[in-house]
């Protein structure tokens, strides 16, 4: 998936089997406060929400959250939404926490239900730091 009409300036494509992101990575967010009178003038920004992605955010968050890790972490997570049409989509998260010199690495994977993308994002952290 490409996001930005700029794959002519990509030199390089780094498959997350070899290089997970950041958690996050890429990830736009619109934050908005509704009214004191309770008018929710903020409904249409709804339009743009995708689920999937969301999903998918939350439980890399959730990694990063759990750990209590900041943004120079050596943390990675990526969550991918599966969607086969005659099931529910499922997501599945990928991360790995490696020790700051590099000299140790746990990587994890779980699938899950889209709406337990945040229990997701906490059970892998629970595995990665078990398995350091």
């Amino acid at each position: 998936r490409h996001r930005l009409v700029r794959l002519d300036v990509i030199t390089e494509h780094m498959d997350p089997s070899v290089m997970l992101p950041a958690p996050g990575q890429g990830a736009l967010a619109v934050e908005v406060v509704r009214d004191l009178a309770g008018d929710d003038r903020h409904a249409p920004l709804r339009q743009i929400d995708d689920a999937a992605t969301r999903a998918a955010v939350t439980a890399e968050r959730a990694v990063l959250s759990a750990l209590e890790a900041g943004c120079s972490a050596p943390v990675g997570a990526l969550g991918v939404v599966s969607e086969l049409g005659f099931s529910e989509p499922e997501l599945t998260l990928e991360a790995l926490l490696a020790s700051p010199d590099g000299s140790s690495v746990a990587r994890m994977s779980i699938t899950a239900p889209l709406l337990e993308a945040d229990a997701a994002g906490q059970e892998v952290q629970g595995r990665l730091l078990a398995g350091r």
